[in-house]
């Protein structure tokens, strides 16, 4: 297993400055030792709650921007939606966002290959008129998430050492 290194004096400034910064040195410091993506072979070194924390961040950073449609056209789907993502944010205590990724996971299965497919600029901002299905629940993600992310960093703050090793 891959030993996620952060300094305690990172880690404190953080915490002092938010939930986002004292979550974000939690995920810069996971990117660095993998080497900055996540792969299979990269996965394979990180334990459940590390993939679970990067997958959060991925997923807020697309639905933030763009929403479901976003999210699978950039390939975050299937890693999304294939991986037991909505049972581990449901451990960490998130049952409406565990709620929310299955009723997205019914759509993605619906049309996830006519969203993946390659396309210029213009198909793909047309993708958000074809796919309104997704706007309630894009919706309810961007109204959550302020919840959803202190959620998260109190989890990986109670739980820190399943995250990182503490660094004087």
């Amino acid at each position: 297993m891959m030993i996620v290194k952060v300094k305690d004096a990172a880690l404190a400034k953080a915490a002092g400055e938010g939930m986002d910064e004292f979550v974000q040195v939690v995920v810069d410091a996971t990117y660095e030792a993998i080497g900055g993506e996540i792969t299979a072979e990269t996965m394979g070194m990180l334990n459940a709650d590390q993939i679970t924390l990067l997958a959060y961040i991925a997923m807020r950073e697309e639905m933030m921007d763009g929403g479901f449609v976003q999210l699978i056209h950039n390939g975050w789907g299937h890693f999304i939606f294939h991986n037991p993502f909505d049972k581990a944010v449901r451990g960490w205590g998130l049952p409406e966002l565990c709620s929310l990724i299955r009723r997205a996971h019914k759509l993605y299965s619906k049309y996830h290959e006519e969203i993946e497919r390659e396309c210029d600029d213009d198909e793909f901002m047309a993708m958000f008129e074809r796919f309104p299905e997704f706007d309630d629940l894009d919706d309810k993600f961007v109204e959550g998430e302020e919840g959803f992310t202190a959620a998260i960093a109190h989890y990986v703050d109670e739980h820190l050492d399943r995250f990182c090793e503490i660094e004087a």
